[in-house]
């Protein structure tokens, strides 16, 4: 199993196949507008502008599961998003990322790990770095800078 095998909503709530992302290296997160991580907006939309040409993509998943700091519906967190950040990549349907009703991609996405057990997402900004192949490569937490981990990215996407 790899990160193709599943299907997400786009904003609109239409189905998207992470297939359509095949070959590509991809930074998955969950974000949230309202925290103290948010400003890392900007870093993450400095790397995507930097890196999208040679194949990478960011797929941004809001979620108001910590402290409700995601409220709005998705336009409202789209339209803040781009005119606070003016970010340009994927940003998909809210979601939940832990419990019961986290979508499947997250599910997996946890398990993910050297012992394979489930290691639930503490906060916003947790960020997956996916190789070209759909797997998981590495996990960095929300105090996790996207400058402190853009050279891992830059290694993915020579391989």
């Amino acid at each position: 199993m790899n990160v193709y095998d599943f299907t997400v909503l786009n904003q609109k709530g239409e189905e998207v196949s992470l297939k359509e992302y095949e070959g590509k290296v991809l930074l998955i997160v969950n974000t949230a507008t309202k925290c103290g991580f948010t400003p890392q907006y900007e870093a993450l939309e400095a790397m995507y502008e930097e890196l999208k040409d040679q194949g990478f993509e960011i797929l941004d998943f809001p979620c108001n599961q910590f402290l409700h700091q995601a409220p709005g519906s998705d336009e409202e967190i789209n339209q803040f998003c781009a005119l606070k950040y003016d970010t340009k990549f994927t940003r998909f349907k809210k979601i939940e990322v832990k419990g019961d009703n986290a979508i499947p991609l997250y599910k997996w996405l946890i398990t993910q790990n050297e012992k394979g057990k489930a290691k639930n997402i503490k906060w916003n900004f947790t960020k997956f770095l996916i190789n070209r192949q759909g797997e998981v490569v590495e996990r960095f937490g929300s105090m996790d800078k996207p400058e402190k981990f853009i050279d891992k990215v830059r290694e993915e996407l020579k391989k």
